[in-house]
């Protein structure tokens, strides 16, 4: 299975960690980490891999990583899966 990749939109230093739904065609993540080092990403990965049931290791910024609208990169889940998950 080839990785599906999903343009999202970042909020950092929200009080909450959080999918806050779909802006456009992204979708929102609000994340209580700071825009610092990486750890919004971070927090990101882990919290879209949990919302799946795979490993943090498994979703990556691939885009955008000092941008708040960002690309990730999803490996081990299908475009269907990830829009049960996500629904629009």
């Amino acid at each position: 299975m080839s990785p599906i990749r999903i343009p999202i939109k970042v909020v950092p230093g929200a009080s909450r960690t959080q999918i806050a739904g779909w802006l456009g065609d992204a979708l929102k993540v609000r994340v209580s980490e700071p825009p610092e080092k990486g750890k919004a990403n971070k927090a990101v990965c882990k919290l879209v891999a949990g919302k799946l049931g795979l490993s943090a290791d498994s979703v990556q910024v691939v885009g955008g990583s000092t941008s708040a609208r960002k690309v990730i990169e999803i490996e081990g889940v299908s475009a269907s899966e990830f829009e049960a998950a996500f629904p629009k």
